[in-house]
């Protein structure tokens, strides 16, 4: 305060509560004037998360209709069915490979014996006429004949072991059949309670129609009756 306005409100020129009160009204219009931009700063932030919720939704993919290839139930069904098939396809192949090693193996066998016998018969030989190098020579020449048939028959032998392994590890594509069908089960099981718990006493037909338009609705793409019909059938499958 100058000293001008402190002489003159000690001569009663300045009225001290219409100052007051000429601060108090500035001070409310600026309290008002706040409120206001912070309603118009709320009412924009609320403009602006519509438009984006809008915008988004918009944007959102609708769900798929209800068709064979992506109902979830009649997928799976058609997985644990084509497994079960092509499991079985693989063991008889599998099966058909195990004998024809089996058949080979036997087969060895049989050489094997053939193999042996000649060398008794050579060492038999041998003994009588040590002279002759020939029988010595198809000694030798069965001994090797021998050490290679008994490879392949180890070979094969392994390929057996082998082959009864890749068996046991196919069982477990039976396990994994039998938990998508334990799955395929909850989920019809779901499936039948949700429908039971939206059921009414009123049969559908009996109802009274729904309003397509009523106050307070903004837009014009209403869905019909027939649209709303073929959603339940399409649930009640």
């Amino acid at each position: 305060m100058t000293q001008e306005e402190l002489d003159a409100l000690m001569s009663g020129g300045i009225d001290m509560d219409d100052d007051v009160s000429e601060n108090e009204e500035t001070q409310s219009d600026e309290n008002v004037e706040d409120v206001e931009d912070v309603s118009e700063a709320v009412e924009s932030k609320a403009e602006d998360d519509a438009d984006a919720l809008a915008t988004s939704i918009e944007a959102a993919e609708l769900p798929l209709p209800a068709t064979d290839e992506n109902k979830m139930v009649h997928q799976l069904d058609d997985v644990t069915k084509e497994s079960e098939e092509k499991a079985s396809e693989i063991f008889d192949i599998i099966e058909n490979i195990s004998n024809d090693l089996m058949d080979k193996e036997e087969t060895l066998n049989d050489v094997v014996k053939a193999l042996n016998a000649n060398l008794d018969l050579f060492d038999t030989l041998s003994a009588k006429f040590p002279d002759i190098e020939t029988f010595k020579t198809q000694h030798k020449i069965n001994e090797e004949a021998l050490e290679k048939v008994n490879e392949v028959l180890e070979s094969l032998q392994n390929s057996g072991d082998a082959i009864m392994s890749v068996m046991d590890i196919m069982q477990y594509q039976d396990i994994h059949r039998q938990k998508i069908e334990r799955v395929v089960n909850v989920m019809r099981s779901l499936s039948r309670y949700m429908s039971t718990l939206f059921e009414g006493k009123i049969d559908d037909e009996k109802r009274v129609s729904s309003a397509k338009h009523i106050e307070g609705d903004t837009g014009t793409d209403v869905a019909s009756t027939d649209d709303i019909e073929a959603l339940l059938e399409q649930f009640g499958q």
